[in-house]
């Protein structure tokens, strides 16, 4: 599997070049990302950001690395910013190719010199590695390697003088190397570089630096970085030289200096690994596989695996992590970690919920979700699909799920509870606990208290899917039989004729009839109770005014609410967020709801395709390799949100693999084989 190949008309001018990102991770939280011409543009680039509470506590330390090759008296500036005064360097002209994977690689070309980089991390580690390999021209010359350092929470950004920061030299055995202290809370940061390297200590401030992707946002766009002074590499005429930079909250750094090309050798063999593992063949199924691996951390505070929701700021979400799960788990072989994930959250569940997000702080997690807990149940079947471990299901899993269960009957926090025609009902003005879950201070922009269609429909499932576990264990349940009256209702109530589509929500006498996505949901789950001839209606209706090249809308846009633009500040932006924004996961059960509706036939499967070929030339865009969260619901689509979701990444190659290559678990599984 080769990496996405950009070329100099991916970057013909500065703004051009910065529409493309990239993104390596650690596996522990911490990553480094920046865009392809190597200018950050948002508060969270930068070639070091660490977890320190794995996989929260992100804070920035390494902001990027500017760099000058100085030879036969010029000097060549390889460095591209942007400060409030404008675009102020433009190294991205001697950039000549970048080679995007799990480890990018960028080669700069002037005179007779050629300078090839590439960056990855330790898995496990704060630690980020660059390798140089540079090929001098006829004359002799200097590399010149220029750290801009922070040390703040990710979110935010810093300004001259708000941070004391405190070099110190180290003594390094082929090169140079600092410890930089900043605050209490934050370990040093260590930087050593080899190549026979020297450091000269001149402390200053790069001032000014301009985030358009913040202004964008309606947030801070400009930041100073401290600058300790620069490394000066020495280069003979005609000489090939390989070394590497490495910055690290590690200690015995020296050591991963002398030991850097095992090191990449060592995350070589893991991606290699990976996709053994998987058992995908398939090029387009195999990039997915690699992105997924960015997703799957470990979280410190319970000692298992979990899944950022995505990059660059979001933390582990219960919801999107069972919705994920099988994308990121289950399609790519990771059983192990998919056991692991269950088990947390089972752990966690409380009074029939399981967490909706684990704090970054010390404390209990939140749970004000009403859908996760079901999500749970859908993500437990598709395990038991995939691998048929009902031991550790019914051993580890089972008794979560009847609490589940027994809560959402006779009621749990967030006035979530079954109504006496055997849906649940949840919620008030004042909460969002479903994933349309927009809030701006007490506006809550998209109110789905009541009876939600995708709640109802996951309900069905969840009692469906226990009935079944309870039959394998010989248990006869209070709730055995609920599944055919909550179905009843679903049909009876949910059915909008005149549209020939779904409400959206019931809310008493009241009916949501806004055209959303969300029984998409109910048409794509196993035990759907949607009838094939209405899903078959619906989804034409869907087709033709949700359906957005990368994903669904999550309003019509013939509805007056409609926002077709995701822009501006917080306002602006969560104002459109389920308004009319494309979200890429809904991909998934759409594709799903659409091959059962139509009885899985060949030329179902040939649309799927179609469905899915976008995406191939979506992984060159944004962040490239990955899937981005959302996208503008008004033509030309554009891609907005985190540049790499989990969910979307997981239910687009779920898809692919199940419903095109048809390489996942038989259809005809049942669990109670």
């Amino acid at each position: 599997m080769e990496d996405i190949n950009l070329g100099k008309g991916d970057w013909p001018t500065f703004e051009q070049g910065i529409q493309k990102e990239w993104l390596v991770t650690n596996g522990i939280g911490g990553y480094a990302s920046s865009t392809v011409i190597g200018a950050n543009t948002r508060k969270y680039h930068g070639l070091l950001v660490a977890s320190l509470a794995p996989p929260v506590r992100r804070t920035m330390l390494l902001s990027k690395v500017d760099e000058r090759f100085e030879a036969g008296g010029r000097t060549y500036n390889l460095t591209s910013n942007k400060t409030v005064r404008g675009v102020t360097e433009f190294g991205f002209i001697h950039l000549q190719r970048a080679l995007v994977g799990k480890f990018p690689t960028f080669t700069y070309s002037f005179v007779d010199v050629v300078i090839e980089k590439t960056i990855f991390m330790v898995y496990g580690e704060n630690t980020t590695v660059i390798r140089y390999s540079i090929i001098n021209g006829s004359s002799p010359a200097t590399f010149r390697l220029i750290p801009l350092l922070n040390c703040r929470d990710f979110h935010w950004t810093s300004s001259m003088g708000q941070i004391n920061f405190r070099p110190e030299t180290l003594k390094i055995r082929e090169g140079a190397g600092i410890s930089v202290k900043a605050v209490p809370e934050a370990p040093p940061l260590n930087i050593v570089c080899g190549g026979k390297s020297h450091f000269y200590r001149g402390e200053g401030w790069f001032k000014g630096m301009f985030y358009p992707g913040e202004q964008e946002r309606g947030e801070n766009a400009v930041e100073d970085h401290f600058v300790p002074g620069h490394f000066v590499i020495p280069l003979a005429a005609r000489e090939e030289k390989v070394f590497y930079f490495i910055a690290s909250t590690e200690e015995e750094i020296d050591k991963r200096c002398i030991n850097a090309d095992i090191l990449l050798d060592s995350e070589k063999g893991r991606h290699r690994r990976l996709i053994e593992q998987s058992g995908l063949r398939d090029d387009f199924a195999c990039r997915l596989a690699l992105a997924c691996d960015a997703f799957v951390v470990r979280r410190r505070s319970t000692q298992t695996k979990s899944v950022i929701a995505g990059y660059h700021w979001f933390n582990d979400w219960g919801r999107d992590t069972m919705i994920a799960l099988p994308g990121l788990t289950l399609v790519t072989g990771r059983y192990e970690d998919a056991r692991e994930i269950l088990l947390t959250f089972a752990r966690y569940c409380n009074e029939g919920l399981i967490p909706n997000m684990f704090p970054d702080t010390p404390g209990e997690p939140l749970y004000n979700t009403v859908d996760a807990s079901l999500w749970y149940f859908h993500a437990v079947y598709k395990y038991l699909q995939y691998t048929g471990d009902f031991d550790f299901i019914l051993k580890e899993i089972y008794p979560a799920l009847k609490e589940i269960v027994n809560f959402y009957i006779k009621g749990t926090k967030y006035q979530i509870g079954m109504d006496e025609d055997g849906l649940i009902s949840a919620g008030t003005p004042d909460h969002q606990l479903t994933w349309m879950d927009a809030k701006v201070d007490r506006w809550v922009v998209t109110p789905r208290h009541g009876k939600p269609v995708e709640i109802a429909a996951l309900w069905h499932n969840a009692l469906k899917i226990l009935d079944r576990l309870a039959q394998r264990a010989g248990e006869s349940l209070p709730c055995a039989g609920l599944s055919e009256k909550v179905g009843k209702s679903f049909k009876e109530k949910f059915w909008y004729e005149d549209g020939g589509y779904m409400y959206d929500v019931i809310n008493g006498e009241e009916r949501d009839a806004r055209l959303r996505p969300n029984q998409v949901i109910a048409m794509a789950l196993p035990y759907s109770p949607v009838a094939p001839s209405k899903a078959r209606q619906a989804l034409r209706r869907v087709w033709q005014e949700l359906y957005a090249t990368y994903g669904l809308r999550s309003l019509s846009y013939y509805d007056p609410h409609y926002r077709g633009v995701y822009i501006g500040d917080r306002f602006s932006r969560d104002g459109a967020y389920h308004q009319g924004t494309v979200w890429s996961w809904l991909m998934g059960p759409f594709i799903t709801a659409y091959r059962k509706a139509y009885g899985y036939s060949p030329a179902t499967r040939e649309q799927a395709g179609m469905f899915i070929n976008p995406f191939r030339d979506h992984l060159r865009h944004h962040g490239v390799g990955y899937i981005s969260e959302i996208f503008d619901g008004n033509d030309p689509v554009v891609p907005r949100g985190c540049i790499a979701q989990a969910w979307g990444v997981a239910e687009v190659l779920r898809a692919y693999v199940e419903e095109v290559l048809e390489e996942g678990p038989s259809r005809d599984f049942a669990i109670n084989d």
